[in-house]
């Protein structure tokens, strides 16, 4: 199982807490240190199943400052969270061919 993680995120380390609490020692992946790259994300969002404006934090301010009001395809999507990785939602948690996003942290259960 790998676990793209953002210590700094409640949400991210309740997900993670979730795993610990049920004996998973996840492969964890600080993603805004060694960010993704375009085909790991093109990968993720298959097995997530959302296009990749859904994997963006709009809440960020690189958002708000670059792309708010924006019509982007989906590469140019891609490229902007290559390009500046804490658009990226958090956590993801990857298991094999399965993915899902840790908001709520519950929604890690679906996995296991």
């Amino acid at each position: 199982m790998k676990f793209f993680h953002n210590p700094r995120c409640r949400k991210s380390r309740e997900t993670l807490q979730i795993l610990r609490d049920r004996h998973i020692d996840p492969d964890i992946r600080l993603y805004l240190v060694d960010a993704p790259t375009r085909s790991e994300l093109e990968d993720i969002l298959k097995k997530l199943g959302i296009p990749a404006m859904q994997l963006v934090r709009k809440s960020e301010p690189i958002y708000k400052d670059h792309f708010k009001g924006k019509v982007l395809t989906e590469e140019e999507w891609i490229d902007a969270m290559v390009q500046y990785p804490k658009l990226i939602e958090r956590p993801i948690v990857i298991d094999g061919q399965r993915a899902i996003l840790g908001r709520p942290p519950e929604n890690v259960l679906e996995l296991l």
